[in-house]
């Protein structure tokens, strides 16, 4: 099976599903607006609740997505998510009360998982020595689609309207499903492979070395997610010129650019040297960006924070992914990735929140200070943890499948 076409076939997939997703970020409160909700306190209410709904319910159910991929095969989850969360979608966009579209999140984070199941299928038909090269190409597909989706978002909500943006977005995860429908083949043998468990990967302790990855997701996550919310809002203390939102928008999207470059690069370079030694630099490196935002009061800099941010941020996510690659049995590896995306959506959920705590409690500045301080000790953690360098150990059989 040619890994490389199934690879840009499923970046193709993973940037227009995000595109679709992150269309309706930008006006979510507005819509909720629409649908009879005039008070600012209610209407940030509704809004915190909707969103994090998702994501919630997303925590809970992808391990088990992840087993059912191990035992009927990836690309039918991978299908299941795009169909799912696309007719979801576009109920949403025929909702007349706020509970309405709360429900329906609710739905969509129980179908939630078409970025896991790509990545777990991409993982499962690429050799082991190019597997950070494969999963940082793909996250980029995934980057690209969360920086242009909100453009495209902001676009069609004014010359379409609210509504059909969410019609637009449910026909654009439609899409993505057919596109894996027609031209993904997925490889026999990783379907197989579960039919081949032994009592040393029937267990839970067959997850055990993947706790510091998982750990260590949940992490990034929330390094990325902690003052994601409050961001404009720091932008605004320390800049106080002309063009207030474009600026805003510059802070929030270097991170996202830089993670473009990262990825596919610092993913080849973990290829050579080792996912470990990647991720502990990718981990201090995030950590110390954190700095000079928390310190600055000039924007350029908070720009330049905020770049070098995301150009480490790239560095952990393929690294993570190769890690849950290596080290989790053939027989459980999808079960993996949905634990590991699992901590990815517990870190999307924990982030928002824990920033905007602290930034309530004490002061914006506080958040970055706190957020490297994490970082820096999960650095600790897994440099600590050398057994991260050990390749599979369970899969001899299966290899030969």
């Amino acid at each position: 099976m040619n890994w490389k076409r199934t690879l840009w076939i499923l970046w193709s997939a993973n940037f227009i599903a995000v595109v679709g997703t992150s269309m309706i970020i930008p006006f979510l409160p507005l819509y909720i607006e629409n649908l009879g909700v005039h008070d600012l306190t209610q209407v940030e209410r509704w809004s915190g609740a909707i969103f994090s709904s998702q994501m919630l319910m997303a925590v809970i159910f992808q391990p088990l997505w992840g087993t059912l991929a191990d035992k009927y095969g990836r690309k039918p989850m991978l299908l299941r998510a795009g169909i799912g969360m696309g007719i979801m979608t576009v109920l949403m966009g025929f909702v007349t009360a706020p509970w309405q579209l709360l429900m329906l999140r609710l739905i969509n984070g129980v179908f939630s998982g078409f970025i896991s199941m790509s990545i777990s299928l991409q993982a499962s038909v690429t050799p082991d020595e190019h597997s950070g090269k494969a999963l940082g190409t793909l996250q980029t597909g995934q980057m690209a689609g969360t920086l242009i989706g909100p453009l495209i978002g902001g676009f069609l909500s004014e010359l379409l309207g609210f509504r059909a943006v969410f019609i637009s977005t449910g026909a654009l995860l439609l899409a993505a499903s057919i596109v894996v429908m027609f031209f993904v083949k997925e490889d026999v043998s990783a379907k197989k492979a579960v039919k081949k468990t032994n009592k040393e990967t029937a267990g839970w302790r067959v997850f055990a070395p993947l706790i510091p990855v998982f750990i260590a997701t949940t992490v990034t996550q929330i390094a990325m997610m902690s003052i994601q919310p409050i961001l404009t809002i720091y932008t605004k203390t320390i800049y106080h010129g002309s063009h207030i939102a474009f600026i805003a928008g510059l802070v929030i999207a270097a991170s996202g650019i830089a993670n473009l470059i990262g990825s596919p690069f610092l993913g080849r370079f973990g290829d050579k040297i080792g996912q470990r030694k990647i991720l502990i630099l990718s981990l201090i490196m995030a950590a110390l960006s954190f700095l000079p935002q928390a310190l600055t009061h000039r924007v350029w800099i908070l720009i330049i924070g905020r770049f070098m941010l995301g150009l480490f941020v790239g560095g952990m996510l393929p690294s993570l992914n190769v890690l849950v690659k290596k080290l989790a049995p053939k027989s459980v590896q999808a079960k993996a990735f949905g634990f590991n995306s699992s901590a990815q959506f517990l870190g999307n959920f924990v982030g928002p929140l824990l920033g905007s705590s602290i930034a309530a409690s004490f002061n914006i500045r506080v958040v970055f200070y706190v957020t490297m301080s994490i970082l820096l000790a999960n650095a600790i953690v897994i440099f600590l943890n050398r057994k991260l360098d050990e390749p599979k150990r369970h899969d001899t059989m299966n290899q030969s499948a």
